[in-house]
This record gives C-alpha cells, sequence and structure tokens, in this order.
C-alpha cells in the first residue's frame, strides 16, 4: 500500500503551529471510527497492544511481530495517520533498527523509541532508565533502520518522574542532538516543567496524558506541543461494554431489549458496506 500521504500529513501535524489530540485506536474498526470523527492522528500504545492482542497488562510480554501486524491492520483499515508507542524497540538498537523496519512496513506515520530499562530486571520494583549513551545508541539504530524519511520518530523518555526535571532535560537534548524529529516526554505535571523542557530544546514535543494546568490546547501550542495524548479510554469503555451486554445476555435480557448496541445504520458505516456492495456488482456481477 501507498503511505505517504498519512505520513505528510502527520510531518504537517509535528510541523505546525498548533496542538492535536490523537484518538487512541486499538483496530479496523476502532480507527474508522476515530478517522469518520475527524481525529487527524490515531494513537496505538503498546499497553493497549497487549490488552488487545493478548488480554495482558503492559509488561512487554507482546511481540515485535504481533504489534507489527495488529499496526497494518489499523493502517490498512483507513487513511488515518497513525502514531505507535513502540516502548524499548524490543530489546537493544539492534532490535530498535529491526522495529522501525517493520512498523515503517506497517504503514505507521511516526513512533516513539524509549529509553526506559524494558522488560523488568530480576529484582527490580521501580522503572529504571538506560544511560543516556544507550538512550543515543537507540536513536540512531532507528535513525538509521529508517528507509522512508517521512516517517517520524520520536525520542521518548519517562525520566521527569523517575529521575528528575534535569534528566529529563539531558535525556531530551542528547536525542535532539542525535537527529530525531520531535521529543516525546511522559510524566509531566506543570506548567514550570514544560516551560523548562521547551525552553532548552528546539524540537516538537509530544506529551503523554495532559492534565489539570496542562490542558489547555494554545497554551500547549506555544511551547511546541503538537501532539497530547488523553489516554487510552476507548479501548475501556469497549472493554465495558462487552462485559455489560454479555452479563445481560447470560443473565436473560432478550437481544432485542439491550441498551448501547450499535444500530444497523452505524455498524454498516464502520464496516464500510457500501464499498464492499459496489465491489460485489463490479467484480461478482451481483
Amino acid at each position: 500500500m501507498h503511505w505517504t500521504d498519512r505520513r505528510t500529513r502527520f510531518r504537517e501535524v509535528l510541523n505546525g503551529n498548533r496542538c492535536v489530540h490523537p484518538g487512541s485506536v486499538y483496530d479496523a474498526i476502532s480507527a474508522r471510527i476515530a478517522e469518520d470523527l475527524g481525529f487527524e492522528l490515531g494513537m496505538f500504545a503498546g499497553s493497549v497492544a497487549s490488552l488487545t492482542v493478548l488480554g495482558a497488562p503492559d509488561l512487554i510480554v507482546l511481540t515485535l511481530s504481533e504489534f507489527a501486524q495488529q499496526a497494518y491492520r489499523i493502517n490498512r483499515a483507513g487513511k488515518l495517520p497513525l502514531m505507535v508507542d513502540a516502548d524499548h524497540g524490543y530489546g537493544n538498537a539492534l532490535n530498535v533498527k529491526r522495529t522501525v523496519e517493520e512498523l515503517e512496513t506497517a504503514g505507521i506515520g511516526g513512533m516513539s523509541i524509549e529509553d526506559t530499562e524494558l522488560p523488568t530486571p530480576f529484582g527490580t520494583t521501580k522503572p529504571r532508565l538506560t544511560t543516556i549513551a544507550e538512550g543515543v545508541g537507540k536513536m540512531k539504530a532507528a535513525l538509521a533502520g529508517r528507509q522512508d524519511p517521512l516517517l517520524a520518530i520520536a525520542g521518548r523518555t519517562s525520566a521527569i518522574q523517575i529521575t528528575g526535571i534535569d534528566d529529563a532535560i539531558a535525556r531530551g537534548k542528547a536525542y535532539e542532538a542525535a537527529g530525531v524529529d520531535a521529543l516525546f516526554f511522559v510524566g509531566i505535571k506543570t506548567r514550570a516543567e514544560l516551560d523548562a523542557i521547551s525552553a532548552a530544546t528546539t524540537l516538537p514535543l509530544i506529551m503523554g496524558g495532559v492534565a489539570g494546568e496542562l490542558t489547555d490546547k494554545d497554551y500547549l501550542a506555544a511551547r511546541r506541543v503538537r501532539i497530547a495524548l488523553q489516554g487510552h479510554q476507548p479501548f475501556a469503555a469497549a472493554v465495558k461494554a462487552t462485559y455489560e451486554t454479555l452479563k445481560a445476555l447470560r443473565d436473560g435480557v432478550q437481544p432485542g431489549k439491550l441498551q448501547g448496541v450499535a444500530d444497523a445504520e452505524l455498524m454498516r458505516r464502520v464496516t464500510r458496506e457500501a464499498d464492499y456492495t459496489g465491489w460485489t456488482k463490479e467484480f461478482l456481477g451481483g
């Protein structure tokens, strides 16, 4: 498939002057819904991938191939530019290079590689970071693995909530010097922290879930935040809806009396039934 247009649009967001909230998606249907509702970007997180594919918590038990395959399923379902959280790149710097190759082939528009030491080492209970040098090596490997220059690669760190603001800034500056396209900071809680990071760096910024005084998109845009995540509530909402529907059926509620079920028109839209009807007539003579 041809991925240039969606990667171009992803770059336009990064290089623009606005802050965009991506739609959290996890499969073909959710991606189509986000696109139909007007989201400019989709976001497929590693945590959501683990839940979707394995029904497992975010403990890095998902494999690269499973993640890339689900990303491809999302991408082939529509034209929504997709950002993915590729965690630590599924290993060392050589694994990171392979991760970029696979995800680029899957059609993503942008991705992040983080410097958290993953999976959790034996005998530890708190998250730990790699050294800055190892993080830089991963960023360089990611860039070396990229074949399409339009694919955006962000260096991600959770340092601000593990080792503090000074280390977060040092890591951001090091990854910027390595040549990444954007910096992704997780754990920023205050405007003072964001102001300091914005003043010390020059690249477009991506932020994890925003709350409190960091929800003003105009303020965020003025600090070069181009993408601000809002969490991954759609998957949790789908889990609750499925649970409640199955429970109601198990309790004896008749299918026709269920609440909160998509009507026929919505199902026709999200499955692109009109397209398939047209193709059936054209190719099968139906």
